[in-house]
């Protein structure tokens, strides 16, 4: 190839890198700021996390700052910014019911909210530091108590349309979740929420369909979501069937050690999946995650081989239930007995991917731990009947000292 070809191939590979980053930089100026300030609605089940992205600003703004504010015009507004130093926030170290201020972060101008509670329901506002406004949102954190489950395989079908004269309310499905398992009889299921529609909405808010949002959101009237309010999220399960993708399940470390020992003679047993240790005390509680696990992701866990279903196991399906699934994809364990031993697999997106070794400890030495809410309530109790002994004591010498020097006090001596 001759130096006058190599140098245009060199100018039009410069050319083009030239307008990509172009392009990138002025992503925000395809997308012009509306002239009246408009409400993008959307809804999202409790415990979820959200991204709510900064679709427009003016190419001056360099940095952005987010608003919340309960109803429209309030007094008590809520700053959003990771401003002065603040450092982002992981979803792995956030914990329910912590303040909105603690879950919120702010990345390449989007914000999100991690495990969002339905307190967290209201108007988002994507600004600056003056207070300008460039785009906004109307967010519905609906709440998952109370959540109708619904089995396909059981031939159940979802709540139907409810009619109030002009009024609508209905249940929008998500898509369905892939299958929770691979090589077994698993299960999918798609997350319903309130929806309605009405002629009677706040024309400042927009909607994907004419006259449609959310039940919760802020363009709906007092009365009609009153009426809505007993409209629950639904879950839609159904049984599902897909084969696993080969995939390396053993780490070369452990591998060469699995190697070396067979040599020898015995061969051990290696897990598929990391096995976390866990002892718990008899009659106790128990709450299991899946790691890296939220709620709207295909969660499953087994016992051993035991295959733990959510048309057995899904909370509220038996009022008297002692294990049981929550909508979050926990597994709870309620007075943890002697049978509860075992090994319990998890399961995420279709792939195993963890275990936890379960022991119940019922006698012996018990290791004391401050971080205990028993431990820290015996401290307390003890530490009340001390300060009570102490109280009790000092009262009785002041008065004993206060009979004797003023001479009023019986002599109690032989």
């Amino acid at each position: 190839m001759s130096l006058a070809h190599t140098t245009v191939l060199l100018w039009v590979w410069g050319s083009l890198q030239a307008f990509e980053i172009v392009e990138k930089e002025n992503i925000f100026q395809k997308t012009p700021c509306p002239a009246f300030l408009m409400f993008d609605n959307a809804a999202y089940l409790a415990d979820m996390t959200f991204e709510l992205p900064c679709h427009c600003k003016p190419e001056k703004v360099s940095a952005v700052v987010w608003y919340y504010q309960k109803h429209l015009g309030s007094s008590h507004t809520k700053v959003l910014t990771d401003f002065d130093g603040r450092l982002l926030t992981e979803a792995a170290h956030v914990r329910v019911g912590s303040d909105m201020l603690v879950r919120f972060s702010i990345r390449m101008f989007s914000l999100l909210v991690f495990r969002a509670q339905p307190e967290d329901s209201g108007l988002y506002f994507c600004g600056t530091r003056k207070g300008d406004y460039f785009y906004a949102y109307d967010v519905d954190v609906q709440s998952n108590e109370g959540m109708v489950a619904t089995f396909k395989d059981e031939g159940q079908e979802p709540f139907e349309d409810e009619y109030h004269s002009d009024l609508r309310v209905f249940t929008t499905f998500w898509d369905w979740t892939p299958c929770d398992r691979c090589g077994v009889r698993g299960e999918q299921w798609r997350i319903g929420l309130c929806y309605l529609q009405s002629p009677d909405l706040s024309p400042r808010y927009h909607m994907a369909l004419p006259n449609v949002v959310s039940c919760g959101s802020r363009a709906v009237p007092r009365k009609l979501r009153i009426v809505a309010s007993d409209h629950r999220p639904e879950l839609l399960v159904r049984s599902c069937l897909v084969s696993c993708e080969k995939r390396k399940t053993i780490q070369e470390g452990m591998l060469a050690i699995f190697n070396y020992v067979s040599k020898v003679g015995s061969r051990p047993w290696v897990p598929q999946v990391p096995i976390q240790f866990h002892q718990q005390r008899l009659g106790h509680g128990l709450i299991i995650s899946c790691p890296g696990a939220r709620p709207e992701h295909a969660v499953a866990w087994d016992k051993d081989r035991q295959r733990l279903y959510r048309t057995q196991y899904l909370k509220g399906v038996n009022r008297s239930m002692r294990v049981f699934i929550d909508q979050g994809n926990h597994l709870h364990i309620r007075f943890t007995q002697l049978s509860d031993r075992g090994i319990y697999y998890c399961w995420r997106q279709g792939v195993k991917v963890a275990g936890f070794r379960l022991a119940v400890k019922s006698r012996g030495h018990y290791q004391v731990s401050f971080s205990d809410p028993e431990t820290r309530s015996v401290l307390q109790l003890t530490l009340i009947g001390y300060l009570l002994i102490t109280a009790v004591f000092v009262v009785i010498h002041l008065c004993r000292c206060s009979c004797y020097l003023f001479r009023c006090c019986p002599n109690f001596s032989p």
